[in-house]
């Protein structure tokens, strides 16, 4: 039973039962992110004290320009779970390819293969936005004992063991599942430790709170301009409320504790849609299906999507479950005119 003030720590060896594989790993894994955490919380809290923030001068895999805390934070992430000999694999948004991971014995005896966004929202740093990390966690499909594959990283959303975020805002932020259910740690700086201060996360089943970029307005499908309209109009129960950070992390939590749509659609420049579906969209589906949320693409569950390459892009509609159902219904309607 989660207690309110419980450290991070201590929920998962609590918890650690629930995990479909129960022998440790995850659990270590788990641990291994939080201390990554609080590496590249300590960086980015000292950005504009340092040489840390602005551009790195590279471009990602995506065409976007890198930013130095990018670079550190997918470094940090990477060293910290490698050194740690937890996993076998690491997909990241910031690298081209996956990386194999040997185990100490050099026999990839580890099941667990990490996917992450290191630094999500990376180019609100220079403004003093919150931003954060975004992880996703699958157990390997093929044989332990042997290198890791494409079809590793390359699984359905729904084959999901865990997934969660920090937050790099006013306080810090790790909220996570394992499947059973969503629940929040807040770190308290001055001992570096994570306390449970949100235990079972939920999504309102109606929020009053709409996220997206209304700048490219022109560009969306009709049936977004339709539920855009709806949102807007004079009701009892609207309008709704426009806020858009245009950080991913940062907008999904707000909604996530007030009630409300976050939604990234696919546009005339952009079909496939922004966000990527492995490092971005599963995990955030992940979480919102375990706190009584819904996630689309505007027509199928996000989880039930197959991948067909590391960095797939998709639209997302993703929050409380009768407002992505509205959404849904629209672009429906929208089809069939």
């Amino acid at each position: 039973m989660a207690k309110k003030n419980q450290t991070l720590g201590e929920f998962i060896i609590e918890n650690q039962t629930e995990f479909k594989y129960s022998s440790g790993e995850l659990s270590r894994l788990i641990n291994s992110i939080r201390l990554a955490a609080k590496v590249v919380n300590h960086e980015v809290n000292k950005a504009g004290l340092v040489d840390i923030i602005g551009a790195a001068g590279e471009t990602n895999i995506q065409g976007e320009d890198q930013q130095k805390l990018d670079v550190y934070a997918n470094d940090k992430f990477i060293q910290t779970l490698t050194n740690r000999n937890i996993v076998c694999g690491i997909g990241s948004e910031e690298n081209d390819d996956f990386i194999a991971i040997n185990s100490s014995d050099d026999k990839n005896q580890n099941k667990y293969v990490v996917l992450i966004d290191p630094l999500d929202g990376s180019s609100n740093i220079d403004v003093n936005v919150s931003v954060g990390t975004i992880f996703s966690i699958y157990r390997r499909v093929t044989p332990v004992g042997t290198p890791v594959t494409i079809d590793d990283f390359l699984q359905k959303g729904d084959q999901q063991v865990a997934a969660g975020y920090v937050i790099y805002g006013t306080s810090t932020m790790l909220v996570y599942t394992t499947g059973h259910g969503v629940n929040g740690f807040t770190l308290n700086p001055a001992i570096g430790t994570f306390y449970l201060s949100h235990p079972n996360m939920q999504f309102p089943e109606v929020g009053r709170i709409y996220s997206i970029n209304e700048g490219n307005y022109a560009h969306f499908p009709q049936g977004v301009k339709d539920y855009i309209k709806y949102c807007q109009e004079e009701k009892e129960d609207r309008p709704y409320t426009s806020r858009y950070i245009g950080s991913l992390v940062s907008d999904f939590h707000r909604n996530l504790i007030k009630g409300g749509i976050y939604i990234y659609p696919q546009t005339s420049k952009a079909p496939n849609g922004k966000l990527r579906l492995l490092y971005e969209c599963n995990p955030m589906a992940y979480l919102a299906e375990q706190a009584n949320g819904l996630a689309t693409d505007g027509f199928q569950r996000i989880m039930d999507i197959k991948p067909t390459e590391l960095h797939q892009r998709v639209p997302i509609f993703c929050g409380s479950r009768k407002m992505v159902e509205k959404a849904k219904e629209f672009m429906k309607n929208s089809q069939e005119k």
